[in-house]
């Protein structure tokens, strides 16, 4: 990492909001990956939308990570970008972790096609969009839905999914199903309700003869599908990115050894009375669509977090009095990968210290079609 001119500033120097991505935090929680993967690396396939910082995904792919998902064309290029400069020479493995239409998917196969010494996939779930995804030269994962309905074929409708393999043909590389409405109760409850659907996945493989990689799981369930005995005898990956941060909604998981790496540094800014106070970090700080509360406070003061505004996080205490005004509190997000992607940039500390303030090159989304770029806005090539 390069040298960065903000070494000698405090954190309490900065201004607030101020994204915190711990280096230290997240190398532990890589041992801790790597120790639930029995050293396995290549059963991991993290999903971009939480690093979305290049200098993270560098560790990732330090480490030995090579398989990745990730959501949008901006996420695909920093990856790229970073492998080039991390790893020359090796490949990764990536999966647009969507059933891409239109010029998004276009932009894929541009993407693709300039760093051919990569492989490329998207989700599919008919069968005309899968002959499309072939003749572009992408490969294919059928996408299930084992009873999230957020996309994919119902899995157990058999012939929908096996006209969906059969018309991919040769790109056909595997079928996904993700089983993310599984994050509640506890782990021993999550894994019951997992392994009934994973019995049902493999059966359906079986069926369709697909002797290719089966991915399943996030960070509720990845313990629940490494336990699944059936996996650990074919091509099986767990896809959890979370894991990479952790944030306040994964400590309540029961998944032991993971640190919450991510956090959001606000300042008290109004004190309406004795019990109750304000901080400068709101929505656009910190992601509020996961609920109430959208962020724990840690520290000295023991206060929870309310209702946020666009920039405004009120807080009750819940035993003593409210800190004075420009006190400065640390926030663990309850969901930590669109909190991520609200920060412009990324204040990365190692001990306690800073060691660089960089940009989260991955957030937001690309809108200009290819062809209407500018020469700057053109993607590297890596041939």
């Amino acid at each position: 990492m390069a040298t960065s001119p903000h070494l000698a500033m405090r954190l309490e120097d900065l201004q607030t909001p101020t994204l915190l991505i711990h280096l230290d935090r997240i190398r532990h929680n890589l041992a801790t990956m790597r120790r639930w993967l029995a050293g396995d690396l290549q059963r991991w396939r993290p999903h971009v939308k939480t690093c979305k910082v290049p200098e993270v995904l560098a560790l990732l792919l330090e480490a030995g990570v090579r398989r990745f998902k990730c959501a949008t064309t901006r996420e695909a290029e920093v990856l790229l970008s970073t492998a080039h400069g991390t790893i020359p020479g090796e490949p990764i493995d990536l999966l647009f972790a969507m059933n891409l239409q239109g010029p998004n998917l276009a932009r894929a196969a541009a993407i693709a096609e300039g760093a051919p010494r990569h492989r490329f996939a998207v989700l599919t779930e008919s069968p005309e969009h899968a002959q499309h995804v072939a003749g572009l030269g992408l490969g294919a994962f059928v996408d299930l839905d084992p009873g999230y309905h957020r996309t994919g074929i119902p899995l157990d409708e058999f012939d929908r999914i096996a006209a969906v393999t059969t018309a991919a043909g040769q790109a056909l590389r595997g079928l996904h199903c993700y089983d993310g409405h599984l994050h509640s109760g506890s782990m021993a409850e999550r894994t019951t309700a997992a392994h009934a659907i994973y019995r049902d996945f493999v059966s359906l493989a079986q069926r369709l003869h697909v002797r290719g990689e089966l991915i399943t799981s996030g960070t509720p369930t990845f313990p629940a599908a490494l336990s699944f005995a059936a996996f650990a005898e074919l091509e099986h990956t767990v896809s959890p990115g979370t894991v990479v941060y952790w944030d306040a909604r994964s400590d309540q998981l029961g998944i032991d050894g993971f640190q919450c790496a991510v956090e959001v540094q606000a300042r008290v800014i109004s004190r309406p009375t004795a019990t109750r106070f304000t901080l400068d970090a709101g929505s656009k700080a910190l992601d509020a669509a996961a609920g109430d509360p959208c962020a724990e406070a840690r520290g000295a003061f023991c206060a929870t977090a309310q209702t946020p505004s666009e920039e405004h996080l009120p807080m009750r205490c819940a035993d003593g009095e409210a800190p004075p005004l420009g006190t400065i509190l640390r926030l663990v997000p309850r969901h930590v990968c669109p909190t991520v992607n609200l920060a412009s940039d990324a204040v990365l500390v190692e001990d306690g210290r800073i060691v660089a303030i960089v940009p989260v090159r991955a957030r937001g989304h690309e809108t200009l079609p290819r062809q209407e770029r500018t020469r700057d806005q053109l993607e590297i090539r890596f041939r």
